[in-house]
């Protein structure tokens, strides 16, 4: 089942939804850009949380360092639904000149 999101659109006093789909070439490409980006980002945050134990004078354990990494990565990982949402509502703007 390919990715669909609905957008409203607005035509005189009504609004009418339109649904958007995402091809499976689409869908599958979006998947592999955001994995790409989450392991770039994990290794952000790693290496973030290494330089938070060292100003702070920390012991840094590994298991401390992995736990404060995850903490940073969920703070800014964006999930590929997000990424999914993104291209259809560009695909919407495209097909009904929204800007």
């Amino acid at each position: 089942m390919v990715f669909s999101k609905s957008f409203p659109k607005t035509e005189g006093t009504y609004t009418i939804w339109e649904e958007v789909y995402l091809s499976k070439k689409e869908e599958k490409d979006t998947e592999n850009n955001c994995h790409d980006e989450n392991i770039v980002l994990m290794k952000e945050c790693v290496e973030d949380a290494r330089k938070i134990f060292s100003e702070k004078n920390l012991k840094d354990f590994q298991s401390d360092v992995i736990n404060i990494a995850i903490a940073l990565f969920e703070k800014r990982a964006s999930h590929s639904i997000y990424w999914k949402e993104n291209l259809a509502k560009e695909k919407f703007d495209k097909s009904y000149g929204q800007k």
